[in-house]
């Protein structure tokens, strides 16, 4: 038996990723003639509630001849078995590397008979295996499914979104069975003028076995589904998620309807879709991608991450769950029953129980340690401020840091506790709370937005006499801004705090709390409860014994 030396460092970086998650998360997708700037972007919220939002960063290194990696399951850390090393992998900083590749993903899961045990390959894992190893999107396809096929996969149902600087993949994926080494998927290229989505259910129907040049799959991806009795027409009929992740009530009502919510944005026809979205299995289904009627910019990438179902029949702020505050939010679980009735919360982009959510950039026209930006944020999508993180940045900035807090440890320099103690203020006093937060928000994404345009520039003219310095000027950048974001944040939450104390709102004047001549506060208002709140109160069961007998007022 051949030896080999074992890497035990990146062994303990890729255990020690994340604890265990549940299967929710959210990708957008805009191809580059989609997009108002030319850029491709690719959006991701990784949703837990036991996920810790930091940034992980794997530097590019020379390993040599014979060295094996240790790979663990993403979600535990559990040890699934060993592949050989690459000789050389890239610099990875969250979800995109050095040469302007991203990969997301979403967990569908899929038919239970298809797992495999057996399997080493997890799709936490190959995610980050692929980024290291890849300099393209087909490239990080033909990582992904090579790993799968030599050494098993250990997953259940899984999309993936595959993007580099010129173009972007789907990537659908799942096991064969105990009995069958490896996986059965498709990937379809999106077209460079439509946007797409994904959402934890499996997307892809038709596949264009013919267009070779935009579209992949293994070629047991029909006959799979036959052996099992999924499917019995011919290829050109086959669809691939009804036959390995059929719709179900919670599959379009917690998951296509939030693509739905991002497509109905840029598409006034996606309506048609409604009753599809609210469970009726019977309906026809949404398509994989559309052609939006306008251009898409970085902001309605961001505005997509924070929907709650606005303005739609969804919308989260207008059923009783809302409460006198408008509060888009529901306690988990996802269902509650009365009476023998089980009933839905709605599960929208934007929730609550967020680890960290990203936008990744890829600008063709800028060399690649310019061009890939990760705009990185942690907790919920929708109070986070989505901060430019360059590809090429050799360290994390503190406030991101892994070790520097953790689930069961406050930190008051991490951006995910101090962005959590500001969402956890707002969720129980929304409607006034979040009129004080998206001026703040929307004021320092603007100011990045700028930031990036003056970056680019020092950064290319650096990027001509020295790299090394350039690399170096980003990754301060980087740090600067991630880190002052943080610390305003936690001026906000200051803010927050004492502005509602109580119940109260303290009174304002020239940007300051009045106070009288005397040094004291000036007595607060008392704003009570909206219109709404009180009538539902009048008109309940309870009203009586809260009644106020007219002769006694």
């Amino acid at each position: 038996m051949r030896k080999y030396a074992i890497l035990g460092a990146c062994a303990l970086t890729l255990a020690a990723l994340t604890p265990e998650r549940a299967a929710a998360c959210s990708d957008l997708i805009v191809g580059k003639k989609a997009s108002a700037d030319g850029s491709i972007m690719v959006s991701y919220s990784a949703d837990s509630h036991t996920l810790y939002g930091d940034l992980v960063h794997y530097p590019a290194k020379s390993w040599g001849k014979g060295l094996m990696l240790e790979v663990h399951e993403w979600d535990t850390g559990k040890p699934l078995g060993f592949i050989p090393q690459a000789p050389i992998t890239y610099n990875v900083v969250g979800n995109m590397n050095e040469h302007q590749v991203a990969i997301t993903e979403s967990t569908w899961g899929g038919r239970k008979e298809l797992s495999d045990p057996k399997g080493i390959m997890d799709y936490g894992s190959l995610i980050y295996i692929a980024l290291q190893r890849s300099q393209s999107a087909r490239e990080a396809i033909r990582v992904m499914t090579g790993l799968v096929r030599d050494y098993g996969y250990y997953s259940s149902g899984e999309s993936f979104t595959i993007a580099d600087k010129n173009e972007v993949w789907v990537l659908e994926m799942i096991g064969k069975g105990p009995k069958k080494k490896g996986a059965t998927w498709v990937a379809i290229r999106i077209p460079d003028d439509a946007i797409s989505a994904h959402a934890n259910q499996a997307r892809i129907h038709k596949i264009p076995f013919g267009d070779k040049e935009n579209c992949m799959y293994e070629k047991d991806v029909v006959n799979l589904a036959r052996e099992y009795g999924w499917f019995k027409g011919k290829d050109k009929d086959f669809d691939f998620q009804k036959a390995y992740n059929p719709y179900d009530f919670s599959g379009l009502r917690a998951c296509e309807a939030r693509v739905w919510s991002f497509f109905r944005e840029f598409d006034k026809s996606m309506d048609k879709y409604t009753k599809l979205v609210k469970g009726d299995v019977n309906e026809e289904p949404m398509p994989l991608y559309i052609i939006p009627e306008r251009k898409v910019t970085l902001a309605d990438v961001r505005k997509g991450m924070r929907n709650h179902y606005e303005g739609t029949p969804l919308s989260m702020t207008q059923d009783p769950g809302a409460g006198a505050y408008r509060v888009p939010y529901r306690w988990r679980p996802m269902t509650f029953n009365v009476n023998g009735q089980e009933y839905v919360n709605e599960r929208a982009i934007a929730t609550q129980q967020t680890g960290f959510v990203l936008i990744a950039q890829l600008r063709s026209w800028l060399p690649d340690a310019v061009g890939g930006i990760l705009w990185f944020g942690v907790d919920d999508a929708n109070t986070a401020v989505l901060t430019p993180m360059y590809a090429s940045i050799t360290s994390i900035p503190e406030c991101y840091r892994r070790g520097n807090g953790s689930m069961t440890e406050f930190s008051w320099t991490s951006a995910f506790w101090v962005h959590n103690w500001v969402a956890n203020m707002a969720y129980h006093k929304y409607e006034p709370m979040i009129a004080d937060i998206r001026p703040v928000q929307q004021q320092l994404e603007s100011s990045f937005d700028e930031l990036v345009k003056t970056t680019d520039a020092k950064a290319l003219e650096l990027l001509k006499a020295n790299p090394q310095q350039a690399i170096s000027y980003l990754t301060e950048v980087c740090a600067k801004t991630a880190n002052g974001t943080t610390e305003r944040w936690k001026k906000l939450g200051e803010y927050l705090l004492v502005k509602y104390m109580d119940g109260n709102v303290k009174k304002e004047k020239d940007g300051k709390f009045e106070e009288n001549g005397y040094g004291q506060i000036v007595m607060p208002s008392f704003p009570g409860y909206d219109k709404d709140y009180y009538e539902r109160i009048a008109t309940s069961n309870e009203a009586g014994r809260l009644e106020v007998p007219k002769d006694k007022k």
